[in-house]
């Protein structure tokens, strides 16, 4: 498990593009027949992928050592999408199929899980954010049409997109992860703009459907003290909450949200105005 640990918005104004991408940017998140996970002290999130291919992959047993518990998530809840082929999830005996864009809920207290592809020549790909718990709520397989959508944007400005809330509590109950994946239509280029922040949460921005040679230009950093991280397909972003986030890429592309902190109230950020950037 990798380890990121927070950073000062003032020490992030210093930083060169190596240092920005090693703070912030999660870049090898599938290997075949491994879980990765990078482990942020912002807001104690998880961020991971598990790539199943030979067989069904689960969380090693030492990774209680890293969370001070027993178990990987005696204290942690897990929401996971699946960007590739079909999927197997065992939970505690409990069988879910994962198909494509569909995602699932695993709360707090499961000990043992195993995901495997139902066909390994079309692997599945299970992005997972993990949040720390105080509670255990059903675990709950959400399909793309329970999602519950939000089309945003304009052609006129490039930014016409919907967003499948998946982990939100019109749909079910978490403690505190929230979840969805954003899909911008053909000719549509940016995302999350006009930007804003919120003090309340943390985001992790995790972008894929993007060729080998496309790329985002994701925005972060303070709305008068704006970066960039050039990012490519199936790379993730560490958002802290003083930090905008949002990002124009070179096509059309996708991208998944996973937010973590004081309330799950979606609407609750800070707008920062156009003429206010820099």
């Amino acid at each position: 498990m990798q380890i990121r640990q927070p950073v000062h918005s003032e020490h992030a104004r210093t930083l060169d593009t190596e240092g920005l991408r090693r703070h912030f940017l999660v870049e090898d998140l599938f290997r075949p027949d491994e879980a990765t996970l990078t482990y942020s002290q912002i807001d104690r999130i998880i961020v991971g992928g598990i790539m199943p291919v030979a067989g069904p992959v689960g969380f090693a047993a030492e990774l209680g050592r890293h969370t001070g518990t027993d178990f990987f998530l005696q204290r942690r809840e897990l929401g996971l999408i699946n960007i590739g082929g079909a999927a197997k999830v065992t939970v505690d005996g409990q069988v879910f199929e994962i198909g494509p864009r569909e995602a699932l809920y695993v709360g707090q207290g499961a000990r043992e899980l195993a995901f495997a592809s139902l066909d390994a020549a079309h692997p599945a790909k299970l992005y997972f954010n993990c949040a720390p718990a105080h509670t255990a709520y059903p675990h709950r397989k959400v399909t793309l049409a329970e999602a519950s959508p939000e089309t945003l944007g304009s052609s006129e400005t490039s930014n016409r997109r919907t967003i499948h809330k998946f982990l939100v509590p019109a749909v079910l109950p978490t403690c505190q992860l929230l979840m969805g994946m954003t899909q911008l239509e053909p000719g549509s280029l940016w995302n999350t703009m006009p930007c804003h922040t919120h003090d309340r949460r943390m985001e992790v921005y995790f972008y894929f459907d993007m060729p080998a040679d496309g790329v985002v230009f994701h925005m972060m950093g303070e709305p008068t003290q704006t970066r960039h991280l050039v990012v490519r397909n199936e790379q993730a972003v560490i958002n802290p909450s003083w930090s905008v986030h949002c990002g124009v890429g070179s096509q059309a592309y996708t991208f998944i949200w996973g937010m973590v902190g004081e309330n799950q109230v979606f609407k609750d950020m800070d707008h920062v105005p156009m003429t206010v950037l820099r």
